[in-house]
């Protein structure tokens, strides 16, 4: 069967070894097993023929993108097909008046800001990555720049995606608001490509701020690092990014980047204003706040190549982990809760790591209750760093919170999903089953769904 795909996208399907390796992992270095095939899709008509071979041959597949996906999602589990949507990375529209682009998946949010750059707009959802906007779309990413403008589902308009069947269809329209049916697009985002593959997005773009500050801050601790996050939203200050990283987060950032910071906590602040007099008042306000919670160092950066370089280090952070622990895959949590719960949080997530005997790094983003760690995981270690996740997860829930902020469910994350949701996954489960009965979808990921049809019930599991 495979070697009739080869037919119909002839040049586009490679079975080469270092193709196939490259598609088995994702960033973490998880990986599972290689995958049967990689078609290079280069059209709206490849993804098409890929999906309608799929339905005859009864053969699963998985939608790729750049591969940074951190929870598992790209990750073979048997003999899938992956389908490497790169090849579409066109920007097929720009509509300044309207604040609106229409793009194809494989376009990455660095290439999309290049394209526009000449409007005064800007995409603004930032996970950090570069990654591609399909792959943002179908993990709902968000980042830095969430707690002002939203993540990835509040900033797409439209979609047109490839149904299992091979029928393609279009959910929401390029406005900024909709009452019409059932909201199917916001459905798909976050769906980890496992109801349909995306191959247009239409994206909200907004004005580039013309009032800009950053700041770093640092602390003689985490927890009074986290106080004066907490103090700096309350005061309604117009806040575009505010970041927490710890003091090991800073040495790996000094070894990567050859830098000399304290290696302390530190709050990465910026401020998006009306004015320069306002932002200059702004920025004071913050410098109050910080050295009223003990702040030891407050660097400001009032030129764009000052704040490059203070959102250089931030967003370099998961390459120097690694960097700076080798040959390691890295266990990541990304717990969320509600604003008020990010000191006890930050709490429990070093109290739990001292007692699992483990070096970890925390980061996050701070303003919206997004709290990250990252384990290097080895043969030694790898049970406590499961543990670790395991009590991080249930505390989050406990309070309130959410397993997952913005990475998603995937693989890693799915024995959490039931707890947190209840009986809504046998909801999640009759729709994945009503949109992709055979599970040829990214199989495995999110939900397992079994026992379909004859007058059976759709019913997740999890294994």
């Amino acid at each position: 069967m495979i070697d009739l795909l080869d037919r119909l996208l002839p040049g586009k399907v490679s079975r080469r070894a270092a193709d196939l390796e490259a598609h088995s992992r994702d960033e973490t270095g998880r990986s599972r097993r290689r995958p049967a095939a990689v078609v290079y899709a280069a059209h709206t008509d490849d993804v098409r023929t890929t999906l309608n071979w799929a339905a005859e041959a009864g053969h699963p597949v998985i939608a790729f993108g750049a591969g940074t996906s951190a929870e598992g999602h790209i990750v073979p589990l048997g003999d899938e097909i992956v389908l490497d949507m790169s090849g579409l990375n066109g920007v097929l529209s720009v509509r300044p008046n309207d604040f609106l682009a229409t793009v194809q998946p494989g376009l990455t949010r660095t290439a999309l800001n290049k394209a526009v750059a000449d409007t005064g707009l800007f995409f603004p959802v930032d996970p950090g990555a570069d990654a591609s906007i399909g792959g943002m779309a179908a993990t709902n990413a968000s980042g830095t720049t969430t707690v002002r403008y939203g993540g990835i589902r509040a900033n797409v308009a439209a979609l047109e995606v490839v149904l299992p069947n091979g029928d393609l269809v279009r959910l929401g329209r390029g406005v900024r608001k909709t009452s019409s049916g059932y909201d199917l697009k916001d459905l798909f985002i976050g769906s980890a490509g496992t109801l349909g593959v995306f191959t247009e997005l239409t994206v909200t773009l907004h004005p580039v701020p013309q009032h800009v500050h950053a700041q770093r801050v640092f602390f003689p601790t985490v927890e009074q690092a986290v106080a004066a996050a907490y103090q700096i939203m309350a005061v309604a200050l117009p806040v575009a990014r505010l970041e927490l990283v710890d003091a090991s987060s800073m040495r790996a950032i000094n070894q990567y980047l050859g830098t000399a910071h304290p290696e302390r906590p530190a709050l990465f602040v910026e401020l998006h204003s009306s004015s320069a007099a306002a932002i200059d008042a702004e920025a004071k306000e913050i410098d109050t706040i910080a050295y009223d919670n003990g702040a030891i160092q407050v660097e400001a950066a009032h030129q764009q190549a000052e704040r490059n370089e203070i959102w250089r280090a931030r967003h370099a952070l998961f390459f120097a982990i690694k960097a700076l622990y080798p040959g390691c895959q890295y266990h990541i949590t990304d717990t969320a809760v509600p604003i008020s719960q990010v000191p006890e949080m930050v709490r429990i997530t070093e109290e739990s790591a001292a007692s699992l005997g483990l070096e970890i790094v925390i980061a996050g983003h701070v303003a919206d209750g997004n709290v990250h760690t990252v384990v290097p995981v080895t043969p030694d270690n790898a049970e406590r760093a499961y543990t670790f996740s395991d009590r991080l997860v249930e505390h989050a829930l406990a309070v309130g919170g959410t397993a997952t902020g913005e990475h998603g469910i995937g693989v890693a994350k799915k024995k959490y999903l039931r707890t947190e949701h209840g009986g809504a996954v046998e909801v999640m489960a009759a729709i994945k089953t009503a949109l992709d009965p055979r599970g040829l979808l990214n199989p495995g990921k999110i939900l397992d769904v079994t026992g379909v049809g004859d007058g059976h019930r759709a019913r997740a599991e999890f294994r």
